[in-house]
């Protein structure tokens, strides 16, 4: 396919800036009113894609089973699409606060620091982009802090943006781990963080709720959508729980600049899938019960690993798969997703899943009728029916 096939105009204000929230309005001691945000993750909007029969669902049903137009399905509907014994597929990578702001010695330059991995705890080496990069060269210190005590040398470029830093900080690494991580913020995408500050509140709500493997430098969106009392309903209506890790990185936001999908690489990311997944998922297969995959990090994982018999099998390194239409699944059999910006590679994922015609006549849909759309937006349920 040509990449030219995913563009279509996004309007600014149908970019999720914020997870859904409802708003409770109270009174002050003043006695002025106050409007108080309470996060909903789980109460975003849902579209239903069923690919056998080229159907979309949007709204509840009446009695007769007529759409209720304006009465649009919600994140929590999921349930109703599954049964016992069905398995739900997740990304247990946890985010960390990768976002940093420095300034350069003698300068005062201000400069974003972006974390990407640790390249050597003993040494303090981290693999970094750095912005803006032309005033940054091998030899610079970087400061981040006002008591000077957290100090980064430039090393060594890596690319044109990529830096390696040292951090010059003599302590226990637990230590300086913990005062790093003091001094990030939650590494929102760009789309949100130009038009909007982070917040303290973003380390939690750009964080799964089932987070255990530190390693992403973005959130596995979809896995996002999940609450507490919504993963306790899946589990009382019999639904197995598998977890793998794929570190989210950046490959994702990048331009893609090539017409034909073919020639495009993506940047490789490190997973892991371990023999108790592998034992749900193939035990699901095996019963005749339907497999999820929440996000297209796990649908990209899990296709990483699975192999021509169909079986999910361990894995424990790195991959580089672009998966885009025509693409034959080898393990799913229904898939949840966000809606993703245009050109985006996640959008081309989704539509190698749903079929490409039916997905964004889907997109066309969201657009119409003011869906969110990016990491904290609405979401999208497709289904093998």
């Amino acid at each position: 396919m040509k990449l030219s096939q995913f563009k279509f105009k996004l309007p600014e204000e149908q970019i999720a800036l914020y997870p859904h929230f409802i708003e409770r309005k109270f009174k002050n001691e003043a006695g002025e009113d106050e409007v108080f945000r309470v996060t909903r993750r789980d109460e975003c909007r849902l579209m239903v894609l069923h690919k056998q029969s080229q159907t979309i669902d949007m709204f509840h049903k009446d009695e007769n089973g007529k759409p209720i137009e304006g009465d649009f399905l919600d994140f929590r509907n999921i349930l109703d699409y599954f049964d016992e014994g069905d398995t739900f597929v997740f990304n247990d990578t946890k985010v960390f606060p990768a976002r940093l702001y420095g300034t350069k010695e003698k300068t005062d330059a201000k400069i974003e620091v972006f974390l990407l991995r640790e390249l050597n705890e003993e040494m303090r080496l981290w693999d970094v982009l750095v912005e803006p990069a032309r005033k940054i060269r091998i030899g610079n210190k970087l400061f981040f802090d006002s008591s000077g005590t957290m100090v980064a040398e430039v090393i060594d470029n890596t690319t044109s943006r990529g830096r390696t830093l040292r951090f010059l900080y003599d302590c226990p690494h637990d230590e300086f781990k913990r005062e790093l991580y003091g001094l990030g913020e939650a590494p929102l995408p760009h789309y949100i963080v130009d038009h909007r500050p982070a917040r303290e509140e973003d380390m939690e709500d750009f964080q799964c709720i089932f987070a255990r493997n530190e390693g992403a430098v973005t959130a596995p969106a979809t896995g996002l959508h999940f609450s507490r009392e919504l993963m306790k309903r899946l589990e009382i209506r019999g639904i197995n729980f598998a977890f793998i890790t794929l570190h989210c990185a950046l490959g994702n936001f990048h331009d893609i600049e090539v017409e034909d999908l073919t020639k495009h690489k993506m940047d490789s990311e490190q997973m892991k899938i371990d023999k108790e997944a592998c034992r749900i998922v193939n035990a699901t297969k095996a019963s005749g019960h339907r497999i999820c995959v929440v996000g297209t990090s796990v649908a990209k994982a899990t296709e990483t690993a699975v192999g021509t018999d169909g079986q999910l099998k361990e894995y424990d390194g790195w991959t580089n798969k672009f998966i885009f239409p025509p693409y034959e699944f080898g393990l799913a059999d229904s898939m949840i997703a966000n809606f993703y910006h245009p050109l985006s590679t996640l959008l081309m994922s989704t539509a190698a899943f749903g079929g490409y015609d039916l997905v964004m006549e889907a997109y066309d849909l969201a657009l119409k009728n003011g869906y969110k759309f990016g990491c904290y937006g609405d979401a999208m349920l497709i289904v093998n029916d």
